[in-house]
């Protein structure tokens, strides 16, 4: 059982830093590295009794991109892009204008994409054996997310902002409420994202250097809700197919799902546009996306309430570490000041007596 357990550890340690690093960027992008197992037979004593065989595993490169590689890739590509400053805007800019490319593209198949979603889905139904049993995973998959934001955006965050500041959570989740309402209207972080400067600026008392250089920066980065339900979309589309999880790939998910959810767009269901990155990862079929299309109108709304409530709560917090700043060199200056005042001395007093009592005979002799 230990040699199984160190054996499961040593291969899961290979198979990430085998992919977390890849030795060739593109290859990467066609296969990604897997740890697989062959069976070895091993002779007794005698040489003819007591063979055992035994499980051994070994490296293997497999069909499929090696999303995780080129994630991390990207990351360190991208600081290193700002670490050379003007000589890296270029490509900056180059990559920003293939994203706004991409944007505009991605624009344009979404006014089709109801029609094509309705045939995918029509498709996987007739597929299906049983459609009763289609439809209940489905409401428990809904189910599942909703009951997961709900725990994470009224318990988990809220928690976080108390323990920290020390204030009430609720009331300042009062004050964006407006926000919360277009950011569920709406489905985009984007859009909600003027409201939302408005709403922490004026209702909570957000100076507006933090709100205008936090929020921006959570409507990209900060995508929690996507993360929660890629997670479990991943693991309801492997229940579809009857594919059961091991340990490495549970990391996988969790792992390319924070990743991947960094970079997904400010826009409805871009969640489901990383999604697919996860399943090639984990080798699950990206076609039975379709389904999570089909209920994303939903669990894309209150993912994205989600995102919009991180965000707040980022920059309520960052706000508290200024103020208590301020307070704490405030009272530094101040005591420095009483430190720096002038104290009595004989030569001082004596001095100013000296001064009294000249300026008292000038008016008596006058």
């Amino acid at each position: 059982m230990q040699l199984y357990l160190l054996c499961g550890s040593q291969c899961m340690h290979a198979f990430v830093s085998r992919n977390i690093f890849p030795s060739n960027l593109v290859s990467a992008a066609f296969q990604s590295y897997a740890t697989s197992y062959k069976l070895m037979k091993k002779n007794g004593t005698d040489g003819i009794t007591n063979i055992t065989v035994e499980k051994v595993p070994f490296g293997t490169d497999q069909d499929g991109m090696n999303i995780l590689g080129l994630v991390v890739f990207a990351i360190v590509f991208g600081v290193a892009l700002r670490k050379l400053g003007e000589e890296g805007e270029i490509l900056i800019k180059f990559f920003n204008a293939f994203n706004e490319a991409t944007m505009v593209l991605v624009s344009w198949i979404m006014w089709y994409a109801p029609i094509g979603i309705m045939f995918l889905v029509a498709g996987k139904i007739v597929e299906m054996e049983d459609v009763a049993s289609l439809f209940a995973s489905l409401g428990k998959y809904i189910a599942c997310c909703l009951i997961g934001h709900a725990i994470h955006g009224i318990l988990v965050l809220p928690g976080i902002y108390f323990i920290i500041t020390r204030k009430n959570p609720y009331t300042f989740l009062w004050g964006i409420f407006t926000a919360l309402a277009t950011a569920f209207g709406t489905s985009s972080s984007s859009a909600a994202l003027p409201l939302m400067m408005k709403c922490v600026e004026e209702k909570n008392g957000i100076s507006k250097h933090i709100s205008r250089f936090i929020l921006p920066i959570g409507a990209t980065v900060n995508m929690d809700g996507a993360a929660l339900f890629q997670c479990v979309a991943a693991v309801f589309i492997a229940q579809l197919n009857n594919v059961s999880l091991n340990f490495i790939q549970v990391i996988t998910i969790l792992v390319t799902a924070t990743a991947s959810s960094v970079g997904a767009a400010g826009i409805p269901a871009g969640g489901v546009l990383t999604l697919a990155i996860i399943l090639e990862a984990i080798g699950l079929p990206t076609s039975d996306i379709s389904l999570i299309l089909a209920v994303d109108w939903l669990v894309d709304r209150t993912c994205t309430v989600l995102n919009v409530e991180g965000d707040a709560f980022g920059a309520g917090i960052l706000q508290f570490f200024v103020d208590r700043d301020a307070k704490r060199k405030g009272a530094e200056l101040s005591e420095v000041r009483l430190e720096a005042a002038p104290e009595s001395s004989p030569l001082i007093s004596k001095r100013s007596d000296a001064q009294k009592s000249g300026s008292g005979e000038k008016e008596s002799s006058m």
